[in-house]
């Protein structure tokens, strides 16, 4: 079924993304029992992914560092080549797409970098970094459209457009970001991939970037990918959440559902993090053990080395994604075994 029929503007189907280790085709060559063999080495950042994006929503995806996150970022924004599976964008496969193929797709996927302070060119002038997308994807425009183009897309960001003879270093991190925001939205973008974009900012600014991508979101009518590590903004923030652990998806779940009653034991460990007003005691899930190596990913459910209700089966079996009667999708075979963790449950239920 195709993501027009599903209503899903972006279908992402079994994505992985696999980083070789070995620096050169030499570094590969082993010597095993009297024989040269190649033996390659690699991370495994992503492991067969599927989730959709509908239009209008806000997706956010979530996990600690090094999950995979902004992999499934760049590679939704055709700037990583996938390992395995398929990116489907409104009807069309994307990820196979090469040079001037993927124009089309670029002017409607744009996104935002997680460091206002690197995404911005220090040679250019705002003005200059604000048209040089709108020349390029607009070549028939003449200089006074794009000056206005230009002048009303900082506008909307709340920039003033007397800024554009200013550089980026005479920006604040939020005014930079701003920025940014403006150079995705000079194209007109339908989807935009936010990766991480208000974690290099102070917390009082936060908030208003988060903000002005909603009112963008309600203005010009924008899909959002959201990469985040803070539970907090998904809340706010997204419609739809995306819980990652090391590469392989947990849990997929409506932000309402997954607040008020997470299933995975990932994912309520994650929750049971989040400071909350109310935690004069608060009863954090402590999960022990490390976080295994995406070289050499464990056998059967990636999360079992450090879940308190592993079992045999977690051990040697990896759990499929199964929906549960509420609508969400959880990969995990204790929870459709039923089983239950007393530690787990309560804290939780102080969490959330």
């Amino acid at each position: 079924m195709t993501p027009k029929d599903t209503g899903a503007l972006l279908q992402i189907r079994n994505l992985e993304k696999r980083f070789d280790v070995d620096s050169g085709f030499l570094e590969s060559l082993k010597f095993r029992g009297g024989k040269i063999v190649r033996d390659t080495t690699s991370v495994h950042a992503v492991n067969d992914i599927s989730f959709d994006i509908g239009r209008g929503e806000a997706v956010c995806v979530v996990g600690e560092s090094g999950c995979g996150k902004s992999t499934v970022a760049r590679m939704v924004a055709n700037l990583l080549q996938p390992s395995g599976g398929s990116i489907t964008y409104d009807g069309q496969r994307i990820d196979t797409l090469k040079g001037r193929d993927l124009l089309p797709i670029r002017k409607k996927i744009q996104m935002v970098f997680q460091n206002p302070y690197a995404s911005l060119n220090p040679r250019m002038t705002i003005g200059q970094t604000l048209e040089e997308p709108t020349k390029y994807h607009n070549p028939d425009a003449n200089a006074g459209e794009v000056r206005d183009k230009v002048a009303a897309v900082m506008k909307s960001v709340g920039v003033d457009p007397n800024w554009a003879a200013r550089y980026s270093h005479e920006l604040s991190g939020g005014q930079r970001q701003r920025i940014a925001i403006a150079r995705a939205l000079t194209v007109d973008p339908e989807f935009i991939v936010a990766d991480e974009p208000i974690s290099a900012l102070d917390v009082s600014i936060q908030a208003q970037v988060l903000n002005l991508m909603l009112e963008m979101q309600e203005k010009h009518d924008i899909t959002y990918l959201f990469i985040t590590h803070d539970l907090s903004v998904v809340e706010h923030f997204g419609t739809k959440v995306v819980v990652l652990y090391l590469g392989s998806i947990c849990e997929v779940a409506d932000t309402r559902t997954l607040f008020a009653a997470p299933k995975h034991p990932y994912t309520k460990a994650l929750l049971s993090a989040v400071p909350q007003l109310k935690d004069d005691k608060p009863n954090h899930i402590r999960l022990k053990g490390e976080i295994p190596t995406p070289i050499n990913l464990p056998s059967g459910c990636p999360f079992q080395t450090r879940c308190p209700m592993a079992n045999e089966r977690c051990r040697v079996e990896k759990p499929a994604s199964v929906t549960q009667p509420d609508g969400s999708l959880v990969a995990c075979h204790a929870v459709e075994e039923g089983r239950t963790e007393p530690g787990i449950e309560s804290g939780v239920k102080e969490a959330v």
